[in-house]
């Protein structure tokens, strides 16, 4: 199985912070890969061709010989126990599940502060209105999260780098990159993961025009 061909299916226009998730994961494990752009826009996840590979219809998906799996975080963690070679979730066990944990977080909640600062603000520096009430204490529970894990300007969340680390600076590079107010310890702590060389690679594709 090991040998079998990758694929990740992402989005055309390359915002979905679930596959830029996977794109690092894949970059970081050194693996061979083929990426395929879907139009979300013109409905190309509801085709048949992608709907025999995801019940959920999103992207990302990847495809892995005769399997496929859609959802980040699970792809994330198959590709861990499949590949563990170069490891991008930490070694401790109690680190690891707090890394799930962060994952999970910044995925079931902060919806306000998902739908007001959009990933076109991270990945096309597109600015967004002032937050509205909802989305404003989202922001601060997000702030006040992360100087929780991130006591005493830790590098990392977990003392090494894991995916972890770069949902979260994604997350907060929705306020930082708008010119939101945000604790400068938490503006570094972002702008390093950013600059990470996966990561880069995924900011640095040609986009299409909105």
């Amino acid at each position: 199985m090991n040998d079998a061909r990758l694929r990740l299916y992402v989005d055309a226009q390359y915002t979905s912070p679930y596959a830029l998730s996977a794109f690092v994961v894949l970059r970081e494990k050194s693996l061979d890969f083929e990426w395929i752009p879907l139009d979300l826009e013109a409905g190309e996840q509801r085709g048949p061709r992608y709907t025999a590979l995801s019940v959920t219809r999103r992207v990302p998906t990847l495809v892995h010989g005769n399997f496929s799996l859609s959802e980040s975080s699970a792809i994330d963690e198959y590709l861990e126990e499949v590949f563990p070679g170069t490891p991008v979730y930490p070694r401790n066990p109690q680190h690891r599940a707090k890394a799930r944990e962060v994952q999970a977080w910044l995925r079931s909640d902060l919806a306000p502060l998902r739908r007001e600062r959009s990933t076109l603000v991270v990945f096309y520096g597109q600015h967004a209105p002032v937050l509205t009430y909802a989305a404003k204490v989202a922001a601060q529970r997000l702030i006040e999260g992360a100087e929780v894990l991130l006591r005493d300007g830790a590098e990392y969340l977990f003392g090494e780098w894991s995916i972890a680390d770069v949902e979260l600076a994604l997350m907060l590079n929705r306020l930082i990159l708008n010119g939101d107010e945000v604790p400068e310890a938490l503006v570094t702590y972002a702008q390093r993961q950013w600059m990470r060389p996966s990561v880069q690679e995924w900011v640095n594709i040609q986009r299409p025009a909105l």
